[in-house]
């Protein structure tokens, strides 16, 4: 797309629908892959992180900006406040499903995507 398409609409709604795709990819192999390896007890699932506060992060804003003109920092900021729980995300937070996931009290769950993202889908 070329980079004028991107700037006249509003910002993120590229970026949004990008992301869509690539969530409903990760979803859509994540089940397959679960039902294809079902039958050999191993289980498959995915996680779904929302913002969390990395240098990738920093990265985006920066991108973002250049789109919108808002200050540094400032879309961070914004898209930290949709989320429900009031924060933004850290490592741990991310790293606390994953370690579920890959645990023995997880062995029952397999085809599934958790959304980890403090009730920014929902709100």
């Amino acid at each position: 797309m070329p980079a004028d398409c991107v700037r006249r609409r509003p910002c993120g709604v590229a970026l949004a629908t990008a992301r869509m795709l690539e969530g409903n990819a990760v979803r859509g192999l994540t089940q397959a892959a679960a039902q294809e390896l079902a039958p050999h007890h191993i289980t498959v699932n995915g996680y779904a992180p929302g913002i969390v506060d990395t240098p990738m992060w920093t990265y985006i804003d920066e991108q973002m900006h250049n789109l919108n003109g808002k200050p540094i920092g400032q879309n961070f900021k914004d898209m930290v406040s949709t989320i429900a729980l009031g924060r933004c995300e850290v490592p741990a937070d991310v790293a606390g499903v994953v370690s579920f996931l890959a645990s023995d009290n997880a062995d029952y769950v397999t085809g599934q995507t958790v959304i980890v993202d403090g009730g920014m889908q929902y709100r």
